[in-house]
């Protein structure tokens, strides 16, 4: 990291957002401090995430369940499933929009919302939440449209790193489950990042108890962040 360096925060005890009845803390850099690239990059190889401007860690005393994970997108190859997954959906127009409210965008986040986590934090956001939660002031990020013809199905925003992609956040139409459409946009995000010619997919925090993020293992090879170091990641560990 660069000499200048942001001053770190820990949170306060609160309810985890993935495991039940267990207790979360949060570590968070100074929103103040100016983000250069190349301090967002130096953030995210030691598992930082972002939501809006907060650059942010799972800090929990007593657990380690959040693994921060990436895929090293040369060394990619799509499962039989996954393959599936592109056939079902090579009838889909991608493109790059920049990241700003637009109605269609925001009427699909609210299908997506209440349909997938109905009751949680971002379920009913006016327009002005929706963009803080989704778009940083000091950082480069695309959002990325899915569309069948003039029907938009699915947005990706994805942020930009010296080393490679970041995926923030993905929404999609709640009624085509036989699609698979949020597989279909992590399969996207390796392809542009691989065409960018950087070497990393970062997606996240990989949670092997919780279902709505173990799901990040079936893409293989991956890389988990543990104990300072970035080493692979079987399917299930």
């Amino acid at each position: 990291m660069s000499h200048s360096l942001p001053n770190l925060f820990l949170s306060t005890a609160h309810e985890c957002s993935y495991l039940p009845d267990r207790a979360a803390n949060t570590l968070f850099m100074d929103p103040r401090f100016p983000l250069s690239p190349q301090l967002f990059g130096d953030f995210n190889r030691r598992g930082f995430r972002r939501s809006g401007d907060l650059i942010y860690r799972p800090h929990c005393q007593d657990c380690q369940a959040c693994v921060p994970v990436r895929i090293p997108v040369a060394a990619f190859t799509a499962s039989r499933s996954q393959r599936r997954t592109l056939e079902r959906n090579r009838d889909l127009e991608v493109s790059a929009r920049a990241p700003m409210f637009d109605s269609e965008h925001f009427a699909l986040f609210l299908r997506y919302q209440n349909h997938r986590h109905k009751g949680g934090s971002m379920a009913n956001p006016d327009p002005p939440t929706y963009l803080r939660f989704l778009v940083g002031r000091q950082v480069e990020t695309v959002f990325y449209e899915f569309r069948a013809g003039s029907r938009l199905l699915a947005v990706a925003v994805v942020d930009s790193l010296p080393d490679g992609l970041s995926a923030v956040y993905t929404f999609y139409e709640p009624d085509l489950r036989e699609r698979g459409l949020g597989t279909y946009a992590i399969l996207s995000q390796v392809h542009l990042t691989r065409a960018l010619g950087l070497p990393f997919l970062y997606l996240g925090y990989w949670i092997g108890e919780s279902p709505k993020m173990a799901y990040k293992s079936r893409f293989q090879p991956l890389e988990g962040y543990r104990n300072g170091r970035w080493a692979p990641l079987a399917g299930g560990d």
